[in-house]
């Protein structure tokens, strides 16, 4: 009897060495991406679904949503998209694109004229229709400050030389840079476009426009009773990631350090939407010169969702 028990435990102990042979050494997906089959990043998508995608900046909606936005367009629903700012402060652009080592603020504007284009250009590849695009033209890298220091009392960009939104082309031209002129200008773009879902960035990304974008997202939506609605996606997820860098067909998005605790969902793209995705990627001609391989590392079968802004405590 005891010699038997002996075996048995021997036999337990070398499958365990064989079962973890295999776990360590053969391909896996990431075991949190294997999601419920019942679950879903998104909600039922149909002809009354009415989609507003909410963009720190132009090239932002494609490399989070553009599987979502195909999806509801798919569906029969209605897609806008709103930036927040139109990335004037991108000093790598001003020195590859602009060919100047100097912040100056005529270029930049110009250059933040040149990103609004592509992305009208981006929207245009992914179905969006012109008139359900808005620009707000708030201060690139002064988000933040908008909803904290400078909720009042404006905010001048050292990168535009701006403390009101400079583009004509914008919603608002004129508005100041304040939190409270960027939260009444993005409540009327609630206004106009009534959504039944918002894509929004979450408060874990790193990148603090995108931080206050989430932030900004979820106080304008609790005012209506309406964060419900809301689901968070990530773009700044920690060094490293997206992984491997470039362009990555058919590849599932890994799991963002950031989105530690986070219950994201993938939405899992089709060949022909992630093709799109990429198109839509390379419109942004400006970005595609400092930082290609960073965006197209976005393009992957899975787009993921959360439908909460932060982990549970």
């Amino acid at each position: 009897m005891l010699m038997g028990a002996r075996t048995v435990k021997q036999a337990t102990w070398l499958a365990g060495i064989i079962l973890l042979t295999v776990a360590t050494t053969a391909p896996r997906a990431d075991p949190r991406l294997r999601a419920d089959p019942s679950l879903s990043a998104l909600p039922a998508l149909g002809p009354a679904t009415s989609l507003l995608v909410v963009a720190p900046h132009p090239d932002d909606e494609s490399l989070c949503c553009a599987g979502a936005i195909q999806r509801v367009l798919a569906a029969g629903g209605r897609v806008n998209i709103v930036w927040i700012t139109s990335g004037d402060a991108s000093e790598l652009d001003l020195i590859v694109v602009e060919k100047s080592l100097f912040v100056k603020p005529a270029r930049l504007r110009d250059l933040a004229l040149k990103r609004m284009q592509e992305a009208r250009s981006a929207a245009g590849v992914l179905g969006v229709a012109p008139e359900h695009l808005y620009f707000l033209g708030f201060p690139d890298r002064g988000v933040l400050a908008l909803l904290t220091d400078n909720y009042v009392t404006a905010y001048h960009s050292r990168f535009t030389d701006a403390s009101s939104v400079p583009y004509p082309e914008s919603l608002f031209p004129g508005h100041p840079y304040t939190g409270n002129s960027l939260e009444r200008d993005f409540e009327s773009v609630l206004d106009r476009t009534r959504p039944t879902l918002v894509l929004a960035p979450s408060p874990r990304d790193t990148h603090p426009d995108h931080r206050a974008t989430g932030i900004l997202t979820m106080r304008s939506l609790a005012r209506r009773n309406q964060l419900g609605q809301a689901r968070y996606w990530i773009v700044h997820g920690g060094e490293g990631w997206p992984a491997p860098r470039g362009y990555q067909p058919g590849r599932e998005l890994g799991w963002p350090p950031r989105g530690k605790g986070l219950p994201l969902l993938p939405l899992r793209l089709r060949p022909p939407e992630e093709e799109r995705k990429a198109t839509a990627l390379r419109t942004y001609r400006t970005q595609m010169e400092v930082m290609s391989s960073i965006l197209l590392s976005y393009v992957r079968t899975t787009e993921l969702f959360s439908t909460e802004p932060m982990p549970a405590p």
